[in-house]
């Protein structure tokens, strides 16, 4: 039998799996806010996932905005100490890589719409039309495409040095209110960047296996969330709508996973490193690269499905049942692929690429089935009315993505 056989295989390959995802489920994960809450708080601790790093981001912004608080108001007692705060937090980005480049690129338009306001402010005076003045002035260099996302802090430090230098006392006090700004502005960004690489720094995930670990937990908490409960027939509105919104809030985890391996072929290149020992001749990440880029696919995929669930309105027929039965079977054996590249490594790929062969073959198994029992039900694929069709066809894309990866790695491995 397919369900006595899938429960005779041993979920757990040692110990390295306990704590690193949700795992397997036999029964439907708990509804109600207090079960969503608890279970929210056991993904972050348990996998490196959204969860993990919405805690984390908040944790060391705000060590990093109480800091720069302290600085700016009880060391050097600022007329407007808020500005250094804001600006760590601002300047604080889920990778290191990232806070330098904003970090430059905010000061460098901070410093711009304070000079602004400095030149015309001294030339014209604090007047309406010298407002209007700087506006235009800031809003334009603000459009200027090197300073990216932060163009918009052009005029925003403009607007709040006019206010500074309206309200400043005459003479030398206006330029000096004037230069505290982008003082407290330096301390706040210096104060961030610094937090960000001493308390947990993103930068310590330099290996390119990171960004697969990272995605792949997460869609294993997803997809082991889902198949208990088609396989029960439990899918209540609120579920699926679950399950749709964790899937659309992967788009971060995405970028950061991008960054992670843009920043593993910058160490290659010029790590004096890579010319030494067993580090020389190494070949790169073009393998991961590849994988990395199928499992994004599978995670936008995995949204679309979920959208088609959430707009899905069953009838309890006995059809549905067995259409859902059979998918959670074939997702039960993504969940297990998933969970094996959630531990990918280096030193392991050799074994883990063969694990992951047997395991796509079963899962093309499942995915086939699918289609046949659809098929063999008669179910409306065509019909727009339903979700048939477009459940069968993101089946045969995931597993089309997954037997991908599997067999990247395994030319990896051969050509190793």
């Amino acid at each position: 039998m397919a369900g006595q056989s899938r429960k005779q295989e041993p979920v757990q390959r040692g110990p390295a799996r306990q704590g690193t995802s949700q795992g397997h489920r036999e029964q439907p994960a708990e509804q109600g806010r207090f079960a969503r809450v608890r279970q929210w708080w056991t993904r972050a601790w348990g996998s490196a996932g959204h969860e993990r790093h919405t805690l984390l981001l908040i944790g060391k912004s705000t060590l990093a905005a109480t800091v720069a608080w302290v600085f700016s108001y009880n060391v050097l007692d600022a007329e407007s100490p808020a500005f250094a705060p804001f600006s760590a937090v601002l300047i604080m980005q889920v990778t290191v890589y990232q806070s330098l480049l904003q970090l430059l690129r905010y000061v460098g338009a901070v410093a711009t719409g304070v000079a602004v306001q400095a030149v015309l402010g001294y030339l014209a005076g604090p007047d309406l039309l010298t407002f209007a003045l700087v506006a235009v002035v800031a809003l334009t260099i603000g459009r200027w495409p090197a300073l990216g996302s932060q163009g918009s802090q052009v005029a925003t430090a403009a607007f709040f040095a006019f206010s500074t230098y309206v309200s400043a006392p005459a003479g030398i006090d206006k330029i000096t209110h004037l230069g505290q700004i982008i003082l407290l502005v330096l301390i706040g960004c210096g104060v961030g960047v610094i937090v960000n690489v001493a308390l947990v720094p993103p930068l310590r995930y330099r290996s390119a296996e990171h960004g697969i670990h990272t995605l792949a937990r997460a869609l294993c908490d997803l997809v082991s969330d889902m198949y208990p409960a088609m396989r029960e027939g439990e899918m209540e509105e609120e579920r699926i709508s679950h399950w749709r919104s964790r899937a659309e809030q992967t788009g971060g985890l995405i970028n950061q996973a991008e960054n992670g391996l843009r920043t593993a072929r910058e160490s290659l290149y010029y790590n004096p490193r890579n010319r030494l020992g067993r580090h020389r001749g190494r070949k790169g990440f073009e393998g991961y690269g590849t994988v990395l880029k199928a499992l994004e696919r599978t995670m936008y995929q995995m949204a679309s499905l979920t959208r088609s669930l959430d707009q899905w309105r069953q009838d309890g027929a006995e059809r549905d049942r067995r259409f859902l039965r059979g998918y959670a079977d074939f997702l039960e054996s993504i969940s297990r692929i998933t969970q094996v590249l959630g531990e990918l490594t280096e030193e392991s790929l050799s074994d883990q690429a063969g694990e992951l062969c047997g395991l796509a073959d079963r899962a093309q198994e499942c995915c086939r089935k699918v289609t046949e029992q659809a098929e063999e039900d008669g179910l409306p694929l065509t019909d727009p009315a339903y979700p048939y069709g477009v459940l069968v066809v993101e089946a045969t894309r995931l597993m089309d993505e997954f037997q991908y990866t599997c067999d990247v790695l395994q030319q990896q491995v051969d050509e190793a």
